[in-house]
């Protein structure tokens, strides 16, 4: 059962789109349930957010925390968009089911993937901030065996 939240976020995202020139775009994928997640930031001189979008062709829970995520890191600095976690996703609409947490990990994993791209563009560091999983199901396969 999904929270009132998830499906708000679901039926009407926010921040649906493409950004031209983006600063920075992670994409991101689990190639188990098939879900794919690009996410664009348009990143000011003061290393602020002052636009992101998403495109994320998945589930309803794929695109509810691909929509919600965005709403966490609009405005705020890399460094605060660092911090973003999928629990936090997760908390912002109300929780997900056991079987769908893994979208809200591909959230966090294509925020962290587009700051890193942004990080590649300008020669920056964000400390902290490691090179992304391009699959974040690489890590469960791992686990199976």
């Amino acid at each position: 059962m999904y929270s009132e939240k998830v499906m708000e976020h679901f039926q009407n995202p926010r921040n649906v789109g493409e950004l031209e020139n983006a600063s920075g775009v992670g994409t991101v994928g689990n190639a188990k349930c098939g879900d794919i997640m690009r996410i664009y930031f348009d990143i000011d001189e003061n290393q602020v957010i002052r636009d992101v979008k998403f495109k994320t062709f998945g589930c309803g829970a794929a695109v509810a925390t691909s929509s919600m995520a965005t709403e966490l890191v609009k405005g705020k600095t890399i460094y605060e968009a660092l911090e973003v976690t999928n629990k936090a996703v997760m908390e912002a609409l109300d929780g997900l089911p056991p079987v769908k947490v893994h979208c809200s990990l591909l959230a966090e994993e294509a925020i962290h993937a587009a700051l890193w791209d942004y990080c590649e563009k300008t020669g920056i560091k964000i400390e902290g901030l490691t090179k992304p999983k391009s699959d974040i199901g690489e890590e469960e396969e791992e686990e199976d065996y």
